[in-house]
């Protein structure tokens, strides 16, 4: 069954194969004319059927390859070489069964996310007793955010959630390509796609199955698979060149033997195979290879701009630094108290989702305060939150922001990595929150890397204020500092950076902007989906600055993986054609010799599953394993 399953699959292949069989039995029964003509009307047929799809080609303005095929096939026919016009054939219709082959291998880690996507949850219904509880299986897409979800050994967590069994144990390599399983406690995060252990766990749904992090990863996935890559444009490149070359040494050939033979013997070895099929092998194989280390890239043109890139511009917070800013100092002005000033910004910044509020919150609950409930409450972004809390208004963001509405606002200075979060209240400067982003460990290693690569200029875009902006930029080698930016200044520094192409790393909803417009937009997506991400061109999965170093390496070795198949195929095929210029390759053979070719390219150009790492790792030591290093700062 599955071998007439390949049959249905490739009639073609099927067809050409019965054709030639048929011919080759009528040649050993002395039934040769009948054996011509239908060699003849079958390779007339697949004539017919390249030249619609060539001329489909044109109208999209892509120039054909395969000109050298209809011109081999119909020389073979006209100098009586019926047997290599039907292994021209069933060479061709054979290259897209190989290409199906190689484009499988080389998809697999990719489609191995797409064939382990949860499609079913068990959702917990409440207990009919006390002894045990109702599950229900339905279908992923119908659990609702609250879902209470039952999530048996070694299954896959179907949408993100909280967890709240005492603990649990899950594999996330898929998500993070970190091969080590990661302890979670009761209220921790869970995401959805990682590999319960061997326990059964309960979860809360926080998100439903279209917003979770695997479902997002998914979504990826499929755009990045249905993608065409850039090959058409590699291929156009050769397509006129080579064919043009083939014609001339085929017309040499037959000019100087004077026999119309050599010329059909000489175009049978040049088939364009390897220009159509091992350049796509080759960036289908660099995405697997991407999505393996935890980075998915959205389509081969991609990869080509990737490797081509030759400056880069980063977002400071969440990207060049850790984006876990903690509080170190509570400054309050005159007439407000440090847990009054920490408690009324707290509960303004419950409204937020700036990086600085999570800090806020997270120091305020330390502290034991309960926050607020806001009447009403409005953000305006990059600068800051507004809310109505106990009759009372407070505003927490920028300097300038909170100057603009409280005109006693006082600067203050701040240390070396500090960030502040100023806040008024009922148009009084009430203080200044100071919080510490430490930079990523690997952060100057990349940048470094990057300039030993070859990029002639990085910079740094950030909404940050100047003295802390340089101070991370000095810590991790960036010179080049922009400060104080809203997200539209970002898009217009980013469309002026030379030279080009110019990527752009960035983590949260203010860089989507900047992302979507820069030539490679790239996410820090390992937090949980964004806007970033969506607008991104590639998002890393892994909370970790190396992979811009891995993408741009993949990026690399796959573009010159794919180029040096293209020259092998070229240059074999340029090489053999010479050869059968004097006679010595009958069409037959050359025609098998030509299979070859294609097989060779194609293997060269599943190498770029492989190929050498950029160098850096992803290791990380935790924020408490570095503090035992440094000196502590001072409590609160």
């Amino acid at each position: 069954m599955r071998f007439l399953r390949v049959l249905g699959r490739y009639p073609v292949i099927t067809v050409t194969v019965v054709v030639l069989a048929a011919v080759l039995l009528l040649h050993v029964v002395g039934e040769d004319v009948l054996g011509r003509w239908i060699a003849t009307v079958c390779v007339a047929a697949f004539v017919v059927w390249t030249l619609v799809g060539m001329v489909r080609d044109v109208m999209r303005g892509h120039v054909g390859l395969d000109i050298l095929a209809v011109v081999a096939m119909v020389a073979t026919l006209a100098v009586g070489e019926y047997l290599a016009s039907l292994i021209i054939v069933l060479m061709l219709s054979g290259g897209e069964a190989l290409e199906d082959f190689a484009a499988r291998r080389a998809k697999r880690d990719l489609t191995a996310l797409l064939d382990r996507s949860p499609r079913i949850a068990h959702v917990i219904v409440h207990p009919l007793s006390g002894e045990s509880d109702e599950v229900r299986d339905v279908a992923v897409d119908d659990v609702v955010v609250g879902d209470v979800l039952l999530v048996r050994p070694s299954e896959i967590v179907p949408v993100d959630g909280v967890l709240l069994s005492e603990s649990g144990s899950f594999d996330e390599s898929s998500l993070t390509g970190e091969s080590l399983p990661v302890t979670r406690e009761v209220g921790g995060d869970v995401l959805s796609g990682a590999i319960n252990g061997t326990r059964a766990v309960h979860v809360r749904a926080v998100r439903r199955s279209v917003d979770s992090q695997y479902q997002q990863i998914v979504a990826l996935v499929r755009a990045a698979e249905g993608s065409k890559a850039p090959v058409v444009r590699l291929a156009d490149r050769f397509a006129i060149p080579f064919t043009a070359v083939a014609l001339v040494l085929a017309g040499t050939a037959w000019l100087i033997s004077g026999d119309s033979t050599r010329f059909a013997e000489v175009l049978v070895l040049a088939t364009p195979c390897p220009l159509l099929i091992a350049a796509p092998v080759a960036f289908l194989a660099g995405l697997s290879r991407a999505a393996k280390t935890g980075v998915i890239m959205k389509g081969g043109a991609v990869i080509e701009q990737l490797a081509r890139v030759r400056s880069a511009a980063f977002d400071k917070t969440g990207t060049l630094t850790e984006g876990r800013p903690d509080l170190v100092d509570v400054r309050p002005a005159p007439g407000f108290g440090q847990d009054e000033l920490l408690l009324l910004a707290a509960s303004a910044e419950q409204y937020s989702s700036h990086v600085l509020a999570e800090g806020i919150r997270r120091a305020a609950a330390t502290r034991g305060l309960e926050l607020l409930a806001a009447e009403a409450a409005s953000e305006v972004a990059t600068n800051g939150v507004t809310a109505e809390i106990d009759g009372r208004t407070v505003v927490v963001g920028k300097p300038a922001y909170v100057a603009s509405l409280a005109a006693d606002t006082e600067r203050v200075s701040l240390g070396a990595g500090e960030a502040a979060a100023y806040v008024a209240v009922d148009g009084r400067f009430a203080g200044v929150l100071v919080l510490a982003d430490d930079p990523r460990p690997e952060s100057a290693a990349v940048i470094s890397w990057l300039r030993e690569q070859g990029l002639e200029r990085i910079t740094m875009l950030t909404g940050d204020t100047a003295a802390t902006a340089e101070t991370i930029a000095k810590d991790v080698g960036i010179d080049e500092v922009h400060a104080d930016l809203l997200p539209p200044e970002k898009v217009r520094l980013a469309a002026q950076l030379h030279p080009r192409p110019v990527m752009m790393v960035g983590d949260g909803v203010n860089d989507a902007p900047v992302l979507a417009a820069a030539d490679i937009g790239m996410a820090m997506g390992a937090k949980g989906a964004t806007v970033a991400g969506d607008a991104a061109d590639i998002v890393i999965l892994v909370d970790s600055l190396a992979k811009v170093a891995d993408a741009v390496s993949i990026g690399r070795h796959t573009l010159r993986v794919a180029l040096t198949a293209i020259w092998i195929g070229i240059g074999l095929s340029v090489g053999l054609m010479i050869v059968a210029m004097t006679g010595v390759i009958p069409a037959v053979a050359g025609a098998l010799i030509q299979e070859l070719v294609d097989l060779a390219t194609i293997l060269y150009a599943l190498r770029a599953l492989g190929g050498p790492p950029s160098g850096l790792t992803s290791a990380r030591p935790s924020r408490q394993e570095r503090s035992n290093e440094t000196t502590p700062r001072a409590d609160l």
